[in-house]
Protein backbone atom coordinates (compact mmCIF):
# COMPACT_ATOMS: atom_id res chain seq x y z
CA UNK A 1 0.00 0.00 0.00
CA UNK A 2 1.51 3.48 -0.87
CA UNK A 3 0.99 6.03 1.95
CA UNK A 4 -0.01 9.54 0.85
CA UNK A 5 2.59 12.46 1.86
CA UNK A 6 0.54 15.95 1.62
CA UNK A 7 4.26 17.86 2.26
CA UNK A 8 6.09 16.64 0.17
CA UNK A 9 8.95 19.40 -0.03
CA UNK A 10 10.80 19.98 3.07
CA UNK A 11 7.94 19.59 4.46
CA UNK A 12 6.72 22.59 3.65
CA UNK A 13 3.33 23.55 3.16
CA UNK A 14 4.02 26.71 1.37
CA UNK A 15 6.33 25.55 -1.21
CA UNK A 16 4.30 21.89 -1.59
CA UNK A 17 1.18 23.78 -2.48
CA UNK A 18 2.59 25.84 -5.11
CA UNK A 19 3.73 22.59 -6.60
CA UNK A 20 0.74 21.26 -5.90
CA UNK A 21 -1.07 24.16 -7.70
CA UNK A 22 1.27 23.63 -11.05
CA UNK A 23 -1.41 21.50 -13.12
CA UNK A 24 -4.12 24.95 -12.31
CA UNK A 25 -1.60 27.12 -12.82
CA UNK A 26 -1.15 25.13 -16.71
CA UNK A 27 -4.43 25.50 -17.22
CA UNK A 28 -5.07 28.84 -16.05
CA UNK A 29 -2.24 30.08 -18.47
CA UNK A 30 -3.74 27.68 -21.21
CA UNK A 31 -7.50 28.99 -22.06
CA UNK A 32 -7.39 32.20 -19.87
CA UNK A 33 -4.20 33.69 -21.44
CA UNK A 34 -3.07 31.83 -24.26
CA UNK A 35 -6.44 31.55 -25.48
CA UNK A 36 -6.17 27.83 -26.18
CA UNK A 37 -8.36 25.26 -26.79
CA UNK A 38 -9.85 23.78 -23.87
CA UNK A 39 -9.03 20.05 -25.11
CA UNK A 40 -5.51 21.13 -25.33
CA UNK A 41 -5.33 23.01 -22.16
CA UNK A 42 -6.82 20.00 -20.03
CA UNK A 43 -4.38 17.67 -22.00
CA UNK A 44 -1.04 19.94 -21.00
CA UNK A 45 -2.54 20.14 -17.20
CA UNK A 46 -2.67 16.29 -17.43
CA UNK A 47 0.91 16.17 -18.15
CA UNK A 48 1.98 18.83 -15.80
CA UNK A 49 -0.21 16.92 -12.87
CA UNK A 50 1.54 13.15 -14.06
CA UNK A 51 4.75 15.52 -13.66
CA UNK A 52 4.02 16.40 -9.60
CA UNK A 53 2.27 13.77 -9.00
CA UNK A 54 5.64 10.97 -9.93
CA UNK A 55 8.34 13.65 -9.96
CA UNK A 56 7.66 15.61 -6.63
CA UNK A 57 4.97 13.26 -4.56
CA UNK A 58 7.03 10.18 -5.26
CA UNK A 59 3.80 8.55 -6.77
CA UNK A 60 4.69 5.42 -8.31
CA UNK A 61 4.04 5.63 -12.43
CA UNK A 62 1.78 2.49 -12.48
CA UNK A 63 -0.77 3.83 -9.87
CA UNK A 64 -0.69 7.30 -11.69
CA UNK A 65 -1.75 5.85 -14.89
CA UNK A 66 -4.58 4.01 -13.33
CA UNK A 67 -6.24 6.65 -11.36
CA UNK A 68 -5.95 8.73 -14.52
CA UNK A 69 -7.50 6.33 -16.69
CA UNK A 70 -10.05 6.04 -13.53
CA UNK A 71 -10.94 9.38 -13.87
CA UNK A 72 -11.10 9.37 -17.95
CA UNK A 73 -13.54 6.90 -17.19
CA UNK A 74 -15.71 8.75 -14.94
CA UNK A 75 -15.71 11.56 -17.30
CA UNK A 76 -16.83 9.30 -20.01
CA UNK A 77 -19.69 8.12 -17.77
CA UNK A 78 -21.76 9.41 -15.99
CA UNK A 79 -20.77 13.10 -17.25
CA UNK A 80 -20.30 12.57 -21.09
CA UNK A 81 -23.21 10.21 -21.23
CA UNK A 82 -25.52 12.71 -20.22
CA UNK A 83 -24.45 15.35 -22.27
CA UNK A 84 -24.32 13.13 -25.19
CA UNK A 85 -28.17 12.40 -24.97
CA UNK A 86 -28.93 15.88 -23.32
CA UNK A 87 -27.56 16.87 -27.48
CA UNK A 88 -29.26 14.10 -29.42
CA UNK A 89 -32.46 15.36 -27.79
CA UNK A 90 -32.00 19.08 -28.87
CA UNK A 91 -30.96 17.56 -32.18
CA UNK A 92 -33.76 15.79 -32.23
CA UNK A 93 -36.51 18.26 -31.88
CA UNK A 94 -34.16 20.81 -34.72
CA UNK A 95 -34.23 18.05 -37.38
CA UNK A 96 -37.68 17.10 -37.23
CA UNK A 97 -38.88 20.90 -37.41
CA UNK A 98 -40.49 20.71 -33.98
CA UNK A 99 -37.82 22.98 -32.22
CA UNK A 100 -39.55 26.07 -34.51
CA UNK A 101 -43.03 25.79 -32.65
CA UNK A 102 -41.01 25.32 -29.08
CA UNK A 103 -39.55 28.40 -30.29
CA UNK A 104 -42.92 30.45 -30.92
CA UNK A 105 -44.53 29.02 -27.91
CA UNK A 106 -42.32 30.42 -26.16
CA UNK A 107 -42.15 33.78 -28.23
CA UNK A 108 -46.30 33.34 -27.57
CA UNK A 109 -45.11 34.17 -24.03
CA UNK A 110 -42.23 36.76 -24.56
CA UNK A 111 -40.26 37.96 -27.19
CA UNK A 112 -37.66 39.59 -24.92
CA UNK A 113 -34.30 38.27 -24.97
CA UNK A 114 -34.03 39.16 -20.89
CA UNK A 115 -37.45 37.66 -19.98
CA UNK A 116 -36.18 34.37 -22.09
CA UNK A 117 -33.31 34.03 -20.47
CA UNK A 118 -34.89 34.54 -16.83
CA UNK A 119 -37.10 31.50 -18.04
CA UNK A 120 -34.85 29.22 -19.81
CA UNK A 121 -31.30 29.26 -18.38
CA UNK A 122 -32.34 30.10 -15.06
CA UNK A 123 -35.91 28.82 -14.23
CA UNK A 124 -36.22 25.75 -16.39
CA UNK A 125 -32.34 25.00 -16.31
CA UNK A 126 -32.81 24.84 -12.62
CA UNK A 127 -35.69 22.55 -13.21
CA UNK A 128 -33.06 19.96 -15.36
CA UNK A 129 -30.36 20.13 -12.68
CA UNK A 130 -33.04 18.85 -9.77
CA UNK A 131 -33.22 15.57 -12.05
CA UNK A 132 -30.64 14.85 -13.97
CA UNK A 133 -27.25 17.51 -13.37
CA UNK A 134 -23.89 16.51 -14.62
CA UNK A 135 -23.63 19.26 -17.48
CA UNK A 136 -27.64 18.73 -18.41
CA UNK A 137 -29.11 21.72 -18.05
CA UNK A 138 -26.29 23.83 -19.69
CA UNK A 139 -26.59 21.54 -22.62
CA UNK A 140 -30.40 21.67 -22.70
CA UNK A 141 -30.77 25.45 -21.92
CA UNK A 142 -27.62 26.59 -24.07
CA UNK A 143 -28.86 24.68 -26.97
CA UNK A 144 -32.87 26.12 -27.04
CA UNK A 145 -31.34 29.72 -26.56
CA UNK A 146 -29.59 29.38 -29.52
CA UNK A 147 -32.22 28.05 -31.09
CA UNK A 148 -34.28 30.67 -30.31
CA UNK A 149 -31.76 33.16 -32.06
CA UNK A 150 -28.98 34.31 -29.43
CA UNK A 151 -25.29 34.11 -30.29
CA UNK A 152 -23.79 31.09 -28.93
CA UNK A 153 -21.39 32.63 -27.10
CA UNK A 154 -24.34 34.79 -25.13
CA UNK A 155 -26.31 31.71 -24.82
CA UNK A 156 -23.38 29.56 -23.10
CA UNK A 157 -22.30 32.43 -21.22
CA UNK A 158 -25.38 32.86 -19.45
CA UNK A 159 -26.46 29.26 -19.20
CA UNK A 160 -22.97 28.96 -17.19
CA UNK A 161 -24.18 32.01 -14.86
CA UNK A 162 -27.43 30.86 -14.56
CA UNK A 163 -26.54 27.46 -13.64
CA UNK A 164 -25.19 28.21 -9.83
CA UNK A 165 -27.67 28.08 -7.87
CA UNK A 166 -29.39 25.34 -8.07
CA UNK A 167 -26.46 23.19 -8.28
CA UNK A 168 -25.96 22.56 -4.82
CA UNK A 169 -29.12 20.00 -4.83
CA UNK A 170 -28.77 19.14 -8.45
CA UNK A 171 -29.48 15.39 -9.96
CA UNK A 172 -32.00 14.82 -6.95
CA UNK A 173 -30.12 15.97 -3.69
CA UNK A 174 -27.06 14.01 -4.51
CA UNK A 175 -23.83 16.25 -3.45
CA UNK A 176 -25.97 16.80 0.17
CA UNK A 177 -26.62 13.31 0.46
CA UNK A 178 -23.07 12.85 -0.37
CA UNK A 179 -21.94 15.05 2.04
CA UNK A 180 -23.60 13.63 4.39
CA UNK A 181 -22.38 10.33 3.78
CA UNK A 182 -18.77 11.83 3.66
CA UNK A 183 -18.82 13.57 6.93
CA UNK A 184 -21.11 11.52 9.23
CA UNK A 185 -22.93 14.88 9.82
CA UNK A 186 -26.80 14.50 9.52
CA UNK A 187 -28.24 15.03 6.04
CA UNK A 188 -31.43 17.75 7.14
CA UNK A 189 -28.73 19.93 8.71
CA UNK A 190 -26.74 20.47 6.09
CA UNK A 191 -29.47 20.72 3.73
CA UNK A 192 -30.88 23.65 6.08
CA UNK A 193 -27.24 25.16 5.85
CA UNK A 194 -27.15 24.77 2.10
CA UNK A 195 -30.16 26.45 2.26
CA UNK A 196 -29.58 28.78 3.76
CA UNK A 197 -26.39 29.72 2.30
CA UNK A 198 -27.35 28.91 -1.41
CA UNK A 199 -31.28 31.10 -0.76
CA UNK A 200 -29.51 34.47 -0.22
CA UNK A 201 -27.35 34.39 -3.77
CA UNK A 202 -30.27 32.32 -5.13
CA UNK A 203 -33.09 35.79 -5.14
CA UNK A 204 -30.34 38.31 -7.48
CA UNK A 205 -29.13 35.71 -9.86
CA UNK A 206 -31.89 36.23 -12.31
CA UNK A 207 -31.22 40.27 -12.16
CA UNK A 208 -27.65 39.59 -12.00
CA UNK A 209 -28.08 37.67 -15.27
CA UNK A 210 -29.69 40.24 -17.14
CA UNK A 211 -27.51 42.96 -15.50
CA UNK A 212 -24.29 40.96 -17.04
CA UNK A 213 -26.53 41.44 -20.39
CA UNK A 214 -27.19 44.70 -20.70
CA UNK A 215 -26.17 46.52 -17.32
CA UNK A 216 -28.59 48.27 -15.02
CA UNK A 217 -30.37 49.83 -18.14
CA UNK A 218 -31.32 46.24 -19.25
CA UNK A 219 -32.11 45.34 -15.55
CA UNK A 220 -34.54 48.19 -15.25
CA UNK A 221 -36.87 47.26 -17.89
CA UNK A 222 -37.87 43.87 -16.34
CA UNK A 223 -37.22 44.08 -12.88
CA UNK A 224 -40.54 42.88 -11.56
CA UNK A 225 -39.66 40.09 -13.49
CA UNK A 226 -36.00 39.54 -11.86
CA UNK A 227 -37.76 39.85 -8.50
CA UNK A 228 -40.60 37.30 -9.07
CA UNK A 229 -37.64 34.78 -10.95
CA UNK A 230 -35.53 35.10 -7.64
CA UNK A 231 -38.01 35.59 -4.77
CA UNK A 232 -39.93 32.67 -6.12
CA UNK A 233 -37.13 30.29 -6.26
CA UNK A 234 -35.08 31.43 -3.59
CA UNK A 235 -38.16 31.51 -0.81
CA UNK A 236 -38.78 27.22 -2.15
CA UNK A 237 -35.36 26.83 -2.15
CA UNK A 238 -35.04 27.54 1.48
CA UNK A 239 -38.25 26.34 2.94
CA UNK A 240 -37.90 22.87 1.12
CA UNK A 241 -34.06 22.54 2.14
CA UNK A 242 -35.34 22.96 5.57
CA UNK A 243 -38.67 21.16 5.72
CA UNK A 244 -37.95 18.47 3.36
CA UNK A 245 -34.73 17.53 2.75
CA UNK A 246 -32.25 17.87 -0.29
CA UNK A 247 -34.14 15.29 -3.47
CA UNK A 248 -36.69 17.38 -4.32
CA UNK A 249 -35.31 21.23 -3.60
CA UNK A 250 -34.82 22.14 -7.25
CA UNK A 251 -37.33 20.78 -9.19
CA UNK A 252 -40.25 22.15 -6.57
CA UNK A 253 -38.48 25.87 -6.61
CA UNK A 254 -37.84 25.37 -10.70
CA UNK A 255 -41.35 24.77 -11.16
CA UNK A 256 -42.49 27.67 -8.93
CA UNK A 257 -40.11 30.25 -10.42
CA UNK A 258 -41.81 29.09 -14.30
CA UNK A 259 -44.99 29.15 -12.97
CA UNK A 260 -44.76 32.38 -11.51
CA UNK A 261 -43.25 33.89 -14.45
CA UNK A 262 -45.89 32.91 -16.72
CA UNK A 263 -48.60 33.92 -14.97
CA UNK A 264 -46.63 37.40 -14.92
CA UNK A 265 -46.05 37.35 -18.08
CA UNK A 266 -50.07 36.99 -18.59
CA UNK A 267 -50.12 40.46 -16.80
CA UNK A 268 -47.14 42.49 -17.43
CA UNK A 269 -44.31 42.84 -20.32
CA UNK A 270 -41.46 45.24 -20.40
CA UNK A 271 -42.20 48.78 -21.85
CA UNK A 272 -38.74 48.58 -23.40
CA UNK A 273 -36.66 47.00 -25.91
CA UNK A 274 -33.63 44.98 -25.68
CA UNK A 275 -31.56 43.50 -28.25
CA UNK A 276 -28.12 41.16 -27.31
CA UNK A 277 -25.14 41.89 -29.02
CA UNK A 278 -24.93 39.46 -31.94
CA UNK A 279 -27.79 37.52 -31.79
CA UNK A 280 -30.63 37.21 -34.71
CA UNK A 281 -33.31 39.59 -35.55
CA UNK A 282 -36.14 38.75 -33.01
CA UNK A 283 -39.05 37.74 -34.64
CA UNK A 284 -41.37 39.83 -34.64
CA UNK A 285 -44.57 37.69 -35.49
CA UNK A 286 -44.78 34.61 -33.61
CA UNK A 287 -47.25 31.68 -35.03
CA UNK A 288 -50.24 29.86 -33.45
CA UNK A 289 -50.21 26.34 -33.71
CA UNK A 290 -52.56 25.19 -31.40
CA UNK A 291 -52.92 22.82 -27.93
CA UNK A 292 -51.71 19.65 -29.54
CA UNK A 293 -48.94 20.49 -31.96
CA UNK A 294 -47.12 22.34 -29.35
CA UNK A 295 -47.66 19.60 -27.05
CA UNK A 296 -46.54 17.18 -29.89
CA UNK A 297 -43.24 19.67 -30.24
CA UNK A 298 -42.18 19.93 -26.14
CA UNK A 299 -43.11 16.13 -26.48
CA UNK A 300 -39.06 15.35 -26.21
CA UNK A 301 -38.37 17.45 -23.53
CA UNK A 302 -42.06 16.04 -21.47
CA UNK A 303 -40.36 12.31 -22.23
CA UNK A 304 -36.79 14.21 -20.23
CA UNK A 305 -38.66 15.44 -17.62
CA UNK A 306 -41.36 12.02 -17.12
CA UNK A 307 -37.85 9.53 -17.04
CA UNK A 308 -35.44 11.56 -14.94
CA UNK A 309 -38.24 11.84 -12.79
CA UNK A 310 -38.95 7.52 -12.75
CA UNK A 311 -35.12 7.55 -12.31
CA UNK A 312 -34.73 9.49 -9.77
CA UNK A 313 -37.51 8.40 -7.98
CA UNK A 314 -36.65 6.38 -4.75
CA UNK A 315 -38.76 2.94 -6.41
CA UNK A 316 -36.95 3.52 -10.01
CA UNK A 317 -33.36 3.84 -8.29
CA UNK A 318 -33.53 0.68 -6.49
CA UNK A 319 -34.59 -1.57 -9.26
CA UNK A 320 -32.57 -0.37 -11.73
CA UNK A 321 -29.77 -0.16 -9.48
CA UNK A 322 -29.93 -4.14 -9.62
CA UNK A 323 -28.35 -4.89 -12.74
CA UNK A 324 -25.26 -2.24 -11.90
CA UNK A 325 -21.81 -3.45 -11.71
CA UNK A 326 -19.70 -2.67 -9.35
CA UNK A 327 -15.70 -2.15 -10.37
CA UNK A 328 -13.15 -2.13 -8.40
CA UNK A 329 -10.44 -0.23 -9.90
CA UNK A 330 -7.48 -2.43 -10.99
CA UNK A 331 -4.42 -1.73 -9.74
CA UNK A 332 -5.83 1.18 -7.65
CA UNK A 333 -8.64 0.06 -5.34
CA UNK A 334 -7.53 0.19 -1.94
CA UNK A 335 -3.77 0.60 -3.02
CA UNK A 336 -3.53 4.23 -1.50
CA UNK A 337 -3.41 4.89 1.49
CA UNK A 338 -4.86 8.45 2.97
CA UNK A 339 -3.37 10.02 5.47
CA UNK A 340 -3.88 12.39 8.53
CA UNK A 341 -5.68 15.00 9.03
CA UNK A 342 -7.73 14.51 6.00
CA UNK A 343 -9.04 11.30 7.95
CA UNK A 344 -8.76 10.73 11.49
CA UNK A 345 -6.49 7.34 10.97
CA UNK A 346 -4.86 5.97 8.15
CA UNK A 347 -7.47 4.03 5.95
CA UNK A 348 -7.07 2.67 2.83
CA UNK A 349 -8.72 5.12 -0.66
CA UNK A 350 -11.23 3.55 -2.44
CA UNK A 351 -11.26 3.08 -6.27
CA UNK A 352 -15.09 1.94 -7.01
CA UNK A 353 -15.85 2.62 -10.61
CA UNK A 354 -19.80 2.11 -10.40
CA UNK A 355 -21.15 1.54 -14.07
CA UNK A 356 -25.26 2.63 -13.36
CA UNK A 357 -25.53 1.81 -17.17
CA UNK A 358 -29.14 1.56 -16.76
CA UNK A 359 -29.75 3.62 -13.50
CA UNK A 360 -27.52 6.44 -15.24
CA UNK A 361 -29.62 9.72 -15.43
CA UNK A 362 -27.63 9.82 -19.04
CA UNK A 363 -29.58 6.57 -20.30
CA UNK A 364 -33.18 8.37 -18.63
CA UNK A 365 -32.59 10.87 -21.43
CA UNK A 366 -31.66 8.28 -23.77
CA UNK A 367 -35.02 6.32 -23.41
CA UNK A 368 -36.70 10.21 -23.90
CA UNK A 369 -35.06 10.47 -27.18
CA UNK A 370 -36.30 7.19 -27.96
CA UNK A 371 -40.00 7.49 -27.49
CA UNK A 372 -39.93 11.17 -28.62
CA UNK A 373 -38.32 9.63 -31.92
CA UNK A 374 -41.30 7.13 -32.26
CA UNK A 375 -43.76 9.82 -31.64
CA UNK A 376 -42.55 12.11 -33.89
CA UNK A 377 -42.17 9.69 -36.38
CA UNK A 378 -38.77 9.92 -37.19
CA UNK A 379 -37.55 7.02 -39.34
CA UNK A 380 -34.97 4.77 -37.36
CA UNK A 381 -32.00 4.92 -40.70
CA UNK A 382 -32.72 9.02 -39.67
CA UNK A 383 -32.04 8.47 -35.99
CA UNK A 384 -29.08 6.20 -36.03
CA UNK A 385 -27.62 8.98 -38.40
CA UNK A 386 -28.43 11.24 -35.80
CA UNK A 387 -27.17 9.20 -32.98
CA UNK A 388 -23.20 9.26 -35.13
CA UNK A 389 -23.38 12.95 -36.39
CA UNK A 390 -23.44 13.60 -32.75
CA UNK A 391 -20.69 11.80 -31.57
CA UNK A 392 -18.38 13.60 -34.24
CA UNK A 393 -19.66 16.42 -32.71
CA UNK A 394 -18.86 16.25 -29.38
CA UNK A 395 -15.11 14.48 -29.73
CA UNK A 396 -13.08 17.03 -28.58
CA UNK A 397 -15.57 18.42 -25.93
CA UNK A 398 -15.55 14.47 -24.51
CA UNK A 399 -11.52 14.29 -24.93
CA UNK A 400 -11.64 17.77 -22.57
CA UNK A 401 -13.93 15.87 -19.99
CA UNK A 402 -12.19 12.96 -19.73
CA UNK A 403 -9.04 14.73 -20.01
CA UNK A 404 -10.37 17.31 -16.79
CA UNK A 405 -11.63 13.89 -14.87
CA UNK A 406 -8.20 12.53 -15.14
CA UNK A 407 -6.75 15.14 -13.67
CA UNK A 408 -8.94 15.60 -11.05
CA UNK A 409 -8.57 12.14 -10.12
CA UNK A 410 -4.93 12.11 -10.37
CA UNK A 411 -4.75 15.22 -8.32
CA UNK A 412 -6.55 13.24 -5.83
CA UNK A 413 -5.11 9.84 -5.63
CA UNK A 414 -1.06 11.58 -5.27
CA UNK A 415 -2.06 13.46 -2.26
CA UNK A 416 -1.81 16.78 -4.21
CA UNK A 417 -5.18 18.25 -3.57
CA UNK A 418 -5.00 17.64 -0.18
CA UNK A 419 -2.45 19.45 -0.16
CA UNK A 420 -4.56 22.27 -1.79
CA UNK A 421 -7.13 22.02 0.80
CA UNK A 422 -4.67 22.31 4.12
CA UNK A 423 -3.75 25.72 2.47
CA UNK A 424 -6.95 26.48 2.42
CA UNK A 425 -7.37 25.75 6.45
CA UNK A 426 -4.18 27.13 7.30
CA UNK A 427 -5.98 30.74 7.17
CA UNK A 428 -7.54 30.23 10.62
CA UNK A 429 -10.07 32.51 11.36
CA UNK A 430 -10.50 33.96 7.78
CA UNK A 431 -10.92 30.00 6.78
CA UNK A 432 -14.88 30.24 6.57
CA UNK A 433 -14.28 32.72 3.82
CA UNK A 434 -11.70 30.28 2.46
CA UNK A 435 -14.17 27.48 3.27
CA UNK A 436 -16.53 28.43 0.59
CA UNK A 437 -13.19 28.84 -1.95
CA UNK A 438 -12.12 25.43 -1.43
CA UNK A 439 -15.20 24.21 -2.63
CA UNK A 440 -15.29 26.64 -5.35
CA UNK A 441 -11.52 24.84 -6.31
CA UNK A 442 -13.08 21.51 -6.01
CA UNK A 443 -15.61 21.93 -8.32
CA UNK A 444 -13.31 23.78 -10.77
CA UNK A 445 -10.84 20.70 -10.58
CA UNK A 446 -13.38 17.88 -10.99
CA UNK A 447 -16.48 19.69 -12.39
CA UNK A 448 -18.83 18.12 -9.94
CA UNK A 449 -20.22 19.41 -6.89
CA UNK A 450 -20.76 16.22 -5.66
CA UNK A 451 -17.10 15.04 -6.16
CA UNK A 452 -16.10 18.43 -4.41
CA UNK A 453 -17.99 17.26 -1.48
CA UNK A 454 -16.63 13.52 -1.62
CA UNK A 455 -12.85 15.34 -2.31
CA UNK A 456 -13.15 18.26 0.64
CA UNK A 457 -15.90 17.43 3.21
CA UNK A 458 -14.40 15.20 5.39
CA UNK A 459 -10.97 18.24 5.23
CA UNK A 460 -13.77 20.84 6.13
CA UNK A 461 -15.26 18.87 9.29
CA UNK A 462 -11.46 18.05 10.75
CA UNK A 463 -10.36 21.72 10.29
CA UNK A 464 -13.78 23.23 11.65
CA UNK A 465 -13.11 21.52 14.43
CA UNK A 466 -10.09 22.69 15.04
CA UNK A 467 -10.84 25.97 15.12
CA UNK A 468 -14.38 25.73 17.09
CA UNK A 469 -16.28 26.44 14.26
CA UNK A 470 -19.79 25.18 13.05
CA UNK A 471 -18.71 21.50 11.31
CA UNK A 472 -22.36 21.73 9.75
CA UNK A 473 -21.90 25.05 8.24
CA UNK A 474 -18.34 25.18 6.79
CA UNK A 475 -18.87 21.10 5.33
CA UNK A 476 -22.45 23.11 3.79
CA UNK A 477 -20.11 25.82 2.70
CA UNK A 478 -18.50 23.63 0.85
CA UNK A 479 -20.97 22.42 -1.66
CA UNK A 480 -22.69 25.83 -1.56
CA UNK A 481 -19.16 27.53 -2.55
CA UNK A 482 -18.51 24.73 -4.91
CA UNK A 483 -21.33 25.69 -7.14
CA UNK A 484 -19.60 28.99 -8.22
CA UNK A 485 -16.68 26.96 -9.85
CA UNK A 486 -19.34 25.19 -11.91
CA UNK A 487 -19.11 27.91 -14.46
CA UNK A 488 -15.67 27.60 -15.37
CA UNK A 489 -14.61 24.15 -15.32
CA UNK A 490 -12.97 22.96 -18.46
CA UNK A 491 -16.12 19.94 -18.58
CA UNK A 492 -18.68 22.76 -17.63
CA UNK A 493 -17.15 24.84 -20.85
CA UNK A 494 -16.99 21.92 -23.12
CA UNK A 495 -20.52 21.07 -22.59
CA UNK A 496 -21.53 24.44 -23.35
CA UNK A 497 -19.40 24.50 -26.55
CA UNK A 498 -20.44 21.39 -28.08
CA UNK A 499 -24.39 22.03 -27.37
CA UNK A 500 -24.13 25.53 -28.67
CA UNK A 501 -22.06 24.54 -32.15
CA UNK A 502 -19.58 27.25 -30.61
CA UNK A 503 -15.90 27.39 -32.22
CA UNK A 504 -13.61 25.60 -30.31
CA UNK A 505 -11.22 28.69 -30.44
CA UNK A 506 -13.89 30.59 -28.45
CA UNK A 507 -13.36 28.26 -25.59
CA UNK A 508 -10.73 30.32 -23.96
CA UNK A 509 -12.76 33.79 -24.43
CA UNK A 510 -15.73 31.92 -22.56
CA UNK A 511 -13.82 31.07 -19.55
CA UNK A 512 -12.38 34.72 -19.66
CA UNK A 513 -16.24 35.59 -19.66
CA UNK A 514 -17.38 33.65 -16.95
CA UNK A 515 -13.94 33.88 -14.30
CA UNK A 516 -14.63 36.99 -12.71
CA UNK A 517 -18.18 36.12 -11.97
CA UNK A 518 -16.83 32.78 -10.67
CA UNK A 519 -15.04 34.77 -7.98
CA UNK A 520 -16.98 37.44 -7.50
CA UNK A 521 -20.17 34.73 -6.84
CA UNK A 522 -17.82 32.49 -4.82
CA UNK A 523 -16.50 35.75 -2.77
CA UNK A 524 -20.34 36.30 -1.57
CA UNK A 525 -20.60 33.03 -0.41
CA UNK A 526 -17.41 33.10 1.52
CA UNK A 527 -18.78 36.35 3.27
CA UNK A 528 -21.99 34.78 3.98
CA UNK A 529 -20.30 32.24 5.43
CA UNK A 530 -18.19 34.27 7.84
CA UNK A 531 -21.56 35.56 8.52
CA UNK A 532 -23.39 32.97 9.53
CA UNK A 533 -20.24 31.29 11.04
CA UNK A 534 -19.07 34.10 13.72
CA UNK A 535 -23.10 34.97 14.36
Amino acid sequence: MWPQEYLPIADSLAWSALAAALPIFVLLLLIGILRKPAWIAALSGLAAAAIVSIGIYGMPPSLAVSSTIYGAAFGLFPIGWIVYWAIVLYRLTLETGNFEIIKDSIGGLTSDRRLQAMLIAFAFGAFIEGGAGFGTPVAVAAAMLTGLGFSPFFAAGICLLANTAPVAFGSIGIPVITLAGITGLDEALLSTWVGRLCAPVSVFIPAYLVWVMGGFRALNGVLPAAIVCGVSFASMQLFISSTFGPELVDIIAALTSIIALIVLFKVWQPSDSFHLEGDSEVVATVKKHGLGPTLLAWSPYLFLVFFVLLWGSSWGTNVLNTVSIAIEWPGLHNVVERMQPIVESPSPYAAVFNFNWLSAAGTACGFATVAAALLLRMPAVSYVKLLGSVVQQMFFSLLTIASVLGLAFLMNYSGATVTLGLAFAATGALFPYFSAMLGWLGVFLTGSDTSSNALFGNLQVVTARELNLNPAIMASANSAGGVMGKMISLQSLAVAVAATGMARSQEGQLFRFTFKHSIFLASVLGLLTAVYAYM
